[in-house]
């Protein structure tokens, strides 16, 4: 009992890091009917982007290399010992981490939308697609390029199993990742539901034209709707980083197309669906995991059960879970 208790931790923790980026492509295929392929590269740019910040709130080698370029920073310094030797310090830390890797990379996300994506809007649906994935490739190897291959995470947050005697993998790092999830996740889901601009995304995603003609700002509704999933996916990439310790410049590739998978088994366009699929998902990958070694099967086998359950939803019910079918009428 213990055992499975074990991997369903895991299995929610890694479903709170799929949520996080699924929601970003359920927005935006939601708004536009569009596929943002790019969208794994923003929660690779979150990861570098947090760690840059952790490294120059937090860290003596990047002070002294930053403050040398750029005198002004120098008060840093004087914040490095409250940031890295109290707890309070610790969490203003990672607030402000979280906050940074959110408002760059959500920043970089309505970039891309306007110079990738708005000249395409009215082209045929195949050139939006190639260009996500040109952005892919040039986000993927300017950081190759620029930056560096990987770089090593620090660890913030003490990774002791708090469970007791029970061995249950709960530590606080990933009491964090789940909770900061679930309460971003309501947070959308409300903001969506229930003020001006959330009402004023979802008339844009029913009919483009008509909210124009009703006062509705369609580029502005377009463009936050670029900047909130990518954001999303930066404090996911940041969130990965404290998880795995480490963060590369193709660490989005496998992350996206299962986040992508969550969305789809939900329901693309739902941001419950979305929720939903990447919990789902996140139970499923770590259950295939930990009982497939059981019995011999190689663990990178999980991969092989989460596109089975895929293909199994959709040929049963295509919309997905809290998707509903719709049929076009010509």
């Amino acid at each position: 009992m213990n055992y499975f208790l074990a991997q369903l931790v895991n299995g929610i923790t890694l479903g709170g890091m799929y949520a996080l980026i699924a929601l970003g492509y359920t927005m935006v295929y939601g708004v536009l009917l569009m596929i943002n392929f790019a969208h794994s590269e923003m929660f690779m740019s979150g990861a570098y982007i947090g760690l840059g910040t952790l490294l120059l709130l937090s860290n003596a080698g990047t002070q002294n290399a930053i403050c040398k370029v750029l005198p002004f920073l120098s008060f840093l310094k004087s914040l490095r010992g409250f940031f890295t030797s109290s707890t309070a310090g610790l969490i203003i830390l990672l607030v402000i981490v979280l906050a940074v890797a959110a408002v760059l990379t959500g920043g970089l996300g309505m970039l891309t939308e306007r110079f990738a994506y708005r000249p395409l809007r009215h082209a045929p649906r195949l050139a939006p697609l190639i260009s996500a994935l040109g952005v892919s490739i040039f986000l993927q190897n300017a950081v190759l390029l620029w930056i560096a291959s990987n770089k090593p995470f620090p660890h913030l947050i003490s990774v002791k199993d708090i469970s007791g005697g029970m061995h249950l993998g709960i530590t606080p790092v990933r009491i964090m990742i789940v909770a900061t999830s679930v309460l971003l996740l309501i947070a959308l889901d409300l903001f969506i539901a229930r003020t001006r601009v959330g009402k004023a995304m979802r008339a844009t995603s029913q009919d483009q034209d008509a909210s124009g003609l009703m006062g509705i700002n369609v580029n502005s509704v377009i463009a936050l709707t670029f900047f909130i999933g990518p954001a999303l996916g930066g404090i996911a990439g940041v969130f990965s980083g404290i998880y795995y310790g480490t963060v590369t410049y193709n660490m989005g590739f496998m992350p996206g197309i299962k986040s992508f998978t969550a969305a789809v088994i939900g329901g693309i366009g739902n941001l419950r669906g979305a929720m939903l699929g990447g919990f789902l998902l996140g139970f499923i990958e770590a259950m295939a995991q930990a009982y497939g070694s059981l019995i011999g099967v190689p663990a990178a086998y999980k991969d092989v059960a989460t596109f089975v359950i895929l293909i199994v939803i959709l040929v049963f019910r295509p919309g997905g879970l809290l998707g509903s079918s719709v049929v076009e009428k010509v």
